[in-house]
């Protein structure tokens, strides 16, 4: 074999980015199918480290699915509509699609360097127009089926994109994009009915592999709540009606706040219209949590049905007219936010529920009691537990006729107008004869005008003549075309189905084909798309479903949602000045070194630190390996070794292989690195001891073939010049694992400190003095006193220093 040259990461990688870039996907046809994708991104620029480490995580597990022989599926795209590209325009004066594709185009140029092998060929950019014309497709059919449909509502709308947003994009009272205070508005607006499918997205939940706290998020978004719809008549006649999940505390309710929006306030607070138009206008929506709680007292009172109590009633800040009935019925006593609100406007409070096993009189109002109990103070539900009680009064008062037994949802209706330019146009005109009338599906798709100023003010296309004016398909008068565009995460719903066949010009994808591969096997993202992208998507593939377009009724079968890259405990982030970029990562230390690394410091669905001590240590360590073929190359030929050590090889090379397999299966990528790593310690050690030793030549090859999906480069490389193929994953003998000699742990003060090998037979002393003698145990024990030593028969030996 010729002298190996020195590491050289760029000749290596600029040599295989090439080949990788021109092989075609590999065909496994007899192969397990395995639909394996990363959430696609916004094309905002360059990649950041949170990208290199979702992508690094899914092609590392591609390429080693690929070598156990399955035929995986693994297609990348860019989600390339949205504002920042709109206010890229306003800002330099380039055009959104201009500045979108120049982004795709350098991104593309990032992922290739990291070694990310997709299936280029399915490629897809949801701005092109053959995206477009499926998107509205979908849309014309979700209004023929009823699950679009089109009311005024009040709005988040948010001052800095100047945009509505959905609920889920309104984070503690701010845009979930530019942090600006969200504002209330009424506007009319298009709604997709995801509300259809509530009960559905919450059941198959259980279905899911997903992380917990991803489904708690969802469950707590879609919430479901059983309870009571409750009458309060008014006094001035009329009634307010409320719901309840705590009918086991009606007794206890004091007061009544309803929404500043709610239309009985025409009626019975005219007297208030200022006041209550200074509460709307500031009633910005806020989470509970931030939000000052005030309101307006009215002069009408309600009456409370179960004791006859007349209450008073308040507009109150913390009731959105969105959100259950608008009014809501408040016990001071039992409810922490109530309790509060009392406090500050002197309003009785009346316990009604005591802990259980205290007196009555124990009952305290120096807080409210918010847990289960004893009922207190309720007439003839008095004595009754929390739980029993709710039942009982929930059926004495629908026998009544003053209540009814309901299901509530927390889940709203998706509301995905858009009041801006850079975004799917939503196909319908409005005709003075003809009313709201949809775009034929011949004339599809509507495309983005060309002509369309970018001032920062409103809407672009509702300043595009050629776009706005329009013909009505009906009846061929003038009409006003929709300026709105769809939200973005309608083109995030459905990607996933239009990889499977990109190409397709007659519909958005072939049932056979969608019904082959999905559900997408495996999916990996951020955690924070928990309430956004991946209810909206789980929604699409039901309706979808429900259409007849393919079977699956969730989109993802199992999902890792990897952790934040930070820099000194912190995010990353420009305005902190600790971000690392990938580019300069790339360009000092190579793909592979960054690939390792990533997958090295930490689990994925943990957060990772950068360290680049961490970086160069990752670095060393693929130079050692690449320094082992020069060792092959130099020497005489392999020499014989004792058979003891013979066994010793094939068991740690059974083992390493074992392991890393079983934790590449299970993303736990560092302790298969670290087992890498310990089996490349193994080999330099035997060889150190040995010479180059028979076997060492095959145990090379088997460190290459096993860090391959963690290095595609360099291992490429080294497969090359040791002319192996690194198309199968090693297999390892079952024989070799059940050896006589056994991996004793060895402690110091209870801490790992080494692993040494012993024979069934050897006593504890042999392995005291094994352990004493071991380079790495020595570091902690020389010079110190040996106190004594705790050892558990073939298993672990733990020394006890002193000094």
């Amino acid at each position: 074999m010729a002298g190996i040259p020195e590491y050289d990461f760029k000749k290596i990688e600029e040599k295989w980015s090439k080949i990788f870039a021109e092989r075609k996907p590999a065909s496994k046809a007899g192969g397990k199918k395995f639909y394996l994708l990363e959430m696609f991104p916004y094309p905002s620029g360059a990649l950041h480290m949170g990208h290199m480490r979702n992508y690094t995580i899914g092609d590392t597990y591609k390429r080693f699915l690929e070598m156990k022989g399955m035929n995986v599926f693994y297609p990348m795209g860019y989600d390339a509509f949205g504002l920042p590209a709109e206010n890229a325009a306003i800002k330099s004066g380039i055009h959104p699609r201009e500045w979108t594709m120049k982004n795709i185009e350098n991104m593309i140029l990032q992922q290739k360097r990291m070694g990310l092998s997709y299936d280029w060929e399915r490629m897809v950019i949801t701005c092109g127009a053959d995206y477009v014309k499926w998107n509205q497709w979908f849309f014309l059919k979700f209004l023929e089926k009823g699950l679009a449909y089109r009311k005024e509502s009040s709005i988040n709308w948010c001052p800095g994109c100047r945009t509505v947003l959905a609920n889920e994009q309104v984070h503690s009272g701010k845009c979930w994009r530019c942090e600006s205070v969200v504002e209330s508005r009424k506007l009319e607006q298009w709604f997709f009915k995801i509300t259809n499918y509530a009960e559905e997205l919450l059941s198959a939940l259980n279905e899911l592999d997903w992380p917990a706290k991803v489904k708690s998020q969802q469950e707590h978004w879609i919430g479901k709540s059983e309870g009571v719809e409750i009458d309060f008549p008014l006094e001035e006649g009329g009634a307010l009606k409320v719901f309840t999940t705590r009918p086991d505390t009606l007794w206890g309710a004091t007061f009544m706040a309803i929404s500043a929006e709610h239309t009985i306030l025409e009626k019975i607070a005219r007297d208030k219209k200022d006041e209550i138009g200074k509460l709307k206008a500031s009633a910005a929506v806020q989470s509970e949590e931030e939000k000052e709680k005030f309101g307006v007292r009215l002069t009408t009172r309600a009456i409370n049905p179960v004791n006859g109590e007349k209450i008073p009633i308040f507009a109150a800040n913390f009731v959105l007219m969105e959100y259950g009935t608008g009014a809501i019925m408040c016990v001071p006593a039992h409810d922490k936010r109530d309790f509060a609100f009392a406090k500050k406007y002197g309003i009785p409070m009346w316990a009604v529920i005591a802990p259980e096993g205290r007196k009555p009189k124990d009952a305290s109002l120096e807080d409210a009691y918010t847990d289960e109990g004893v009922l207190i103070n309720s007439g003839d539900f008095s004595g009754l537990k929390s739980a029993e009680a709710r039942k009982k009064i929930s059926a004495a008062l629908e026998k009544k006729g003053i209540a009814k037994i309901v299901t509530r949802w927390h889940l709203r209706d998706w509301l995905v107008s858009r009041q801006r330019y850079w975004g799917c146009p939503i196909p319908v005109v409005y005709c003075e004869k003809c009313g709201i009338v949809p775009v034929p599906e011949k004339d599809l798709p509507v495309l983005l005008p060309d002509d369309a100023l970018f001032t920062g003010e409103g809407n672009p296309l509702d300043g595009s003549k050629t776009f706005r004016e329009a013909l009505c398909p009906k009846c061929g008068g003038a009409s006003e075309r929709e300026t709105d565009t769809l939200d973005t995460f309608v083109d995030s719903s459905w990607y996933f189905l239009r990889y499977l066949d990109s190409k397709n010009t007659d519909k958005p994808f072939s049932r056979e084909i969608a019904d082959d591969w999905m559900p997408v096997n495996q999916y990996i993202g951020g955690i924070e798309h928990a309430t956004m992208h991946l209810i909206y998507a789980r929604f699409f593939t039901k309706a979808l479903r429900d259409m007849g377009m393919l079977k699956a009724g969730e989109p993802f079968k199992k999902l890792l949602c990897q952790g934040m890259v930070l820099k000194d405990g912190g995010k990353m982030s420009k305005s902190k000045g600790n971000t690392v970029s990938v580019d300069d990562m790339l360009n000092e230390y190579g793909a592979d070194t960054g690939r390792l690394f990533i997958l090295f410091a930490s689990p994925p669905e943990k957060d990772l630190d950068w360290s680049e001590e961490g970086v160069r240590g990752c670095s060393r360590f693929l130079t050692r390996v690449w320094k082992m073929l020069s060792l092959l190359s130099d020497s005489d030929g392999e020499k014989e070794i004792p058979e003891d050590s013979a066994k010793e090889l094939r068991w740690m090379t059974a083992k390493t292989v074992r392991d890393v397999e079983e934790d590449l299966y299970g993303f736990r990528f560092n302790t298969a690195i670290s087992s890498i790593q310990e089996f490349v310690n193994f080999i330099r050690e035997m060889q150190e001891r040995c010479g180059v030793f028979r076997g060492f030549g095959q145990s090379l090859k088997t460190v290459i073939t096993l860090l391959h999906p963690f290095a595609p480069f360099m291992t490429s490389e080294a497969a090359e010049i040791l002319r192996m193929d690194l198309g199968k994953f090693p297999g390892f003998s079952k024989t070799a694992l059940e050896r006589t000699v056994k991996e004793i742990i060895i402690e110091v003060n209870g801490k790992l400190r080494s692993k040494i090998p012993a024979g069934p037979e050897a006593e504890k002393d042999e392995i005291v003095n094994a352990a004493l003698a071991d380079v790495k145990v020595r570091n902690w024990t020389d010079g110190k006193e040996i106190k004594k030593t705790i050892y558990i028969p073939g298993k672990l030996l733990n020394i006890v220093t002193g000094g």
